[in-house]
């Protein structure tokens, strides 16, 4: 499989996790919370980074991370490693105390960074280390922090609080930000899942216009990876694949000039054969992508249309042709 592929830029944001060795409790102890957010106040000072929001749980934590310049990559490796040297000296041990390499999920600023942000705080609750009454008290969270006069200079709060209702940034506005946190844990497991569902799987958050132009993005930066093929692949790769095969469809549609909005409701018409035939000659584009994506009934199906279509000639036909003639381009 193909290394996870991680784009840094000046200003990108990352939903970052990363969870003890087993699952252990490498928090719980007395004093590594502390050390840790220590270590944070040190990472974000030393890379300039603007913390949006953070967890420190008993075995794992949460980070949104905004990079003014790119810097994840440096920043993770001296926040984690340094941390960990100073936990194995203090507990005279050995080896390292995190599963492996951190999870960070790409985060499109505005709505959806405050969406991780209020993800993160609400974590504890989830949790069941605390109540949503008690949450403000949780001590290692960037909410103990909201609203006091010594907050780190580093925790940035502009964006949690416009998103939030254009909230100021007062005692007033803070108690307003709590209520909001409380009716968000109150809300139906439904539309939880609907706002929260995605802030820790996959590797963004964000709108379709975002995904596309990331994903653009990363597979100029990461064309000489072999990408592995779609089937039980998570992340990065499956998407830039994907995002691979859109822009292929899109090509050859509109060489073989067929309108990809007025395909016809049947399975079997000859506009969605001969693209499905086009990148199925040209590509490892996979029949459940392209049932999906063409509206042709069953992955099985497609595989049946597309060799019906190519035994009686297909191949010749001047559309299916034009098609291929760009799909590749």
């Amino acid at each position: 499989m193909a290394r996870t592929l991680r784009l840094e830029y000046e200003g990108a944001c990352y939903h970052v996790i990363n969870r003890g060795n087993y699952r252990k409790a490498i928090f719980a102890s007395k004093g590594a919370a502390e050390a840790f957010e220590r270590t944070l106040t040190e990472t974000a000072e030393r890379f300039g980074w603007r913390i949006h929001a953070y967890v420190i749980m008993s075995n794992h934590f949460h980070l949104a991370v905004e990079t003014p310049k790119p810097s994840l990559s440096a920043g993770m490796k001296y926040l984690q490693g340094t941390w960990a040297n100073r936990f194995n000296r203090y507990r005279g041990e050995s080896g390292r105390p995190f599963q492996g390499r951190y999870k960070s999920l790409h985060v499109e600023p505005g709505h959806a960074l405050a969406q991780v942000a209020h993800y993160i705080h609400l974590n504890p609750v989830r949790a069941r280390a605390t109540s949503i009454e008690q949450l403000q008290t949780f001590r290692w969270s960037s909410l103990w922090w909201l609203g006091r006069r010594d907050r780190p200079t580093w925790l940035e709060v502009e964006t949690v609080l416009r998103e939030s209702g254009s909230l100021n940034d007062g005692s007033a506005g803070w108690r307003s930000y709590r209520k909001y946190l409380s009716l968000l844990s109150e809300e139906d497991p439904r539309q939880r899942q609907g706002k929260f569902g995605d802030m820790s799987r996959g590797w963004v958050v964000g709108t379709k216009e975002f995904r596309r132009e990331l994903a653009k993005e990363l597979k100029q930066r990461g064309a000489d990876l072999d990408l592995p093929t779609r089937g039980g692949n998570e992340g990065a790769a499956a998407e830039l694949l994907e995002q691979d095969w859109t822009d292929q469809l899109e090509r050859a549609a509109k060489a073989a000039r067929i309108d990809l909005q007025h395909l016809g409701p049947l399975k079997s018409a000859e506009e969605k054969v001969i693209l499905a035939a086009a990148l199925k000659r040209t590509s490892g584009v996979s029949n459940g992508w392209l049932c999906e994506h063409l509206k042709m009934g069953t992955p099985a199906s497609v595989s049946q249309f597309v060799r019906r279509f190519l035994l009686a000639g297909g191949q010749e036909d001047p559309r299916f042709r034009q098609a291929m003639s760009r799909v590749k381009t």
